[in-house]
């Protein structure tokens, strides 16, 4: 697989900050630790840590942070979120952001995976704060691949699970399930998942510094 263009998910996730209301950042989400503030702060957490992890950079934001809270959302946050996600896009845009070893959480890891593993992260969180807020997600092809390729070396079919394991384990789907909907099932979540009162419209399945939790 080539290194992996993370443009058209990271705007998309920045679209769905941005339109986030104030009255939705109490919403549940997939990720049952996870109201959607949470969520959206993790984001923004994760989008720094990740930048930091193509630039090489070893400073605080490449070490383990705590889980997102909505507490640590900054005023500005619909500016400043999807601002750090075109930035991390932009990052990875590169072939040296894919080359050698950097570090993230408090790990150093190839390169390569930890792109792979922000594709996952994009792809997954987009369309959980979709489903929190009642809109629609899709994915392209590609950055399907690529999240599932980060999946399939992450998630176990046992144990552990709950509400702290942010992916896995797998959920079991019929055949003809879509590609989204695979995906969403390999890190765990249920592809009809919806929040109380609001169904999706379309589409298939979805701080402090650090990338916390997943």
């Amino acid at each position: 697989m080539s290194n992996v263009d993370l443009g058209p998910a990271a705007r998309r996730l920045a679209g769905l900050v941005a339109r986030t209301e104030d009255d939705e950042l109490g919403r549940p989400t997939p990720c049952p630790a996870y109201t959607a503030g949470d969520l959206i702060e993790h984001i923004g957490g994760l989008a720094r840590a990740f930048a930091a992890a193509a630039r090489k950079d070893s400073g605080p934001y490449a070490e383990p942070a705590p889980a997102g809270d909505a507490a640590w959302l900054p005023a500005d946050w619909r500016a400043v979120i999807p601002r750090d996600l075109t930035a991390v896009a932009a990052a990875w845009a590169g072939p040296a952001a894919w080359a050698g070893v950097t570090r993230i959480a408090g790990t150093d890891a190839p390169a390569r995976a930890i792109g792979l593993a922000l594709a996952g992260e994009l792809v997954v969180h987009g369309w959980d704060l979709a489903r929190a807020t009642g809109r629609p997600y899709d994915c392209e092809p590609e950055l399907l691949d690529a999240a599932e390729a980060f999946l399939d070396r992450l998630v176990r079919p046992g144990p552990p699970a709950g509400p702290g394991v942010p992916f896995g384990p797998p959920r079991p789907l019929p055949d003809d399930a879509s590609s989204l909907d695979r995906l969403i099932a390999l890190a765990g979540r249920d592809p009809r998942w919806a929040a109380r009162g609001r169904a999706p419209s379309a589409g298939g399945i979805g701080s402090r510094p650090g990338p916390g939790h997943g």
